[in-house]
């Protein structure tokens, strides 16, 4: 039985990153009608946990592999918000050149490697990286995160497979928010025992059914030794429940595969209240207006930023 932390500075450290979060994605929903934002946006607000809890205990020079619904585990992870605004402007200064967007976010010297639109597809480069790891003999490892709709890929079993068959360090974070865009696991899954699924190859699982974030980074605490050690991989499911539609800024539970009643237990245990709550009024109140600062930075920052030089176009397209 995990006991949450009562560590001030974890406590703090936990909030500020939740907060981070939880308001530049609240900034991208009210500025997306703009047009100044120039590619889809897939928000995790509701979802914060994961990756907070997650990155939280890991350590500056390992690796965090996101989804297309990045943002979360960019900016968990240490990823430079300068760098991803101007990334969403498209800007030149952002992460990627202003060339890729909102779900191809990327910042490796911070540890974020490069998310991909295509579902599953970043689990195998996330097991490439543990392999690189691991010949590196350092103790670094990879947290790789994916939805419940990438465990229906081939690609997810194969790589399940190959890391356990050679013990690399990779954390498997499967964000289980119930669909795969509108499809619920009710239509998609047999049964939903993922965790025994995964099991069969040998690498233990941990189940965190809600959104407590310091929880979650226990468990994933609680792992790292082993992870480090050579001792191979290990899967971590966590549910928890995407707020907004599956791409765009608004809310959808009026589209007909979802209710606003299914919603209110995960609206009312939000994780940003939870872990504010835990706060003294004051230090809250101080890292509120500190990430208020920062994000208003962040958006002049790629609102002065100039567009990408046209000769850019095809830089990066074919190899030297």
């Amino acid at each position: 039985m995990y006991q949450a932390t009562e560590d001030p500075a974890i406590i703090e450290r936990i909030y500020r990153s939740l907060r981070v979060i939880r308001r530049v994605e609240e900034e991208i929903a009210r500025l997306y009608p703009s047009d100044k934002i120039k590619s889809p946006v897939h928000l995790s607000i509701g979802q914060e946990s994961v990756a907070v809890g997650v990155c939280d205990p890991l350590n500056g020079d390992d690796f965090a592999s996101g989804t297309y619904r990045g943002h979360a585990t960019y900016l968990a992870k240490g990823g430079d918000l300068n760098a991803m605004m101007a990334e969403l402007f498209g800007k030149s200064t952002g992460c990627a050149g202003g060339k890729a967007g909102s779900m191809h976010l990327i910042d490796i010297q911070n540890g974020v490697l490069g998310a991909s639109a295509v579902v599953g597809t970043t689990i195998p480069v996330s097991v490439g990286f543990a392999l690189a790891f691991k010949r590196e003999g350092k103790g670094r490892v990879v947290a790789c995160f994916f939805g419940d709709g990438a465990t229906e890929e081939g690609v997810f079993a194969e790589s399940l497979n190959f890391a356990a068959l050679h013990r690399l360090p990779v954390l498997f974070v499967c964000e289980n928010n119930g669909y795969a865009i509108h499809a619920p696991l009710s239509a998609r899954w047999a049964t939903d025992r993922l965790r025994e699924r995964v099991a069969t190859y040998g690498i233990p699982t941990h189940f965190v059914p809600d959104s407590d974030t310091f929880v979650l980074r226990d468990v994933v605490e609680e792992t790292l030794p082993e992870l480090r050690s050579g001792r191979g991989p290990v899967f971590v499911e966590c549910l928890t429940y995407r707020w907004r539609e599956h791409v765009g800024p608004s809310e959808d539970y009026d589209g007909g595969y979802r209710t606003r009643p299914e919603a209110e237990p995960w609206l009312r245990c939000d994780p940003v209240e939870v872990a504010g709550a835990r706060l003294e009024a004051g230090t809250r109140t101080r890292i509120d207006a500190d990430v208020e600062d920062a994000i208003a930075a962040a958006i002049g920052f790629a609102e002065q930023s100039p567009d990408p030089d046209p000769s850019e176009l095809l830089a990066d397209v074919f190899a030297d």
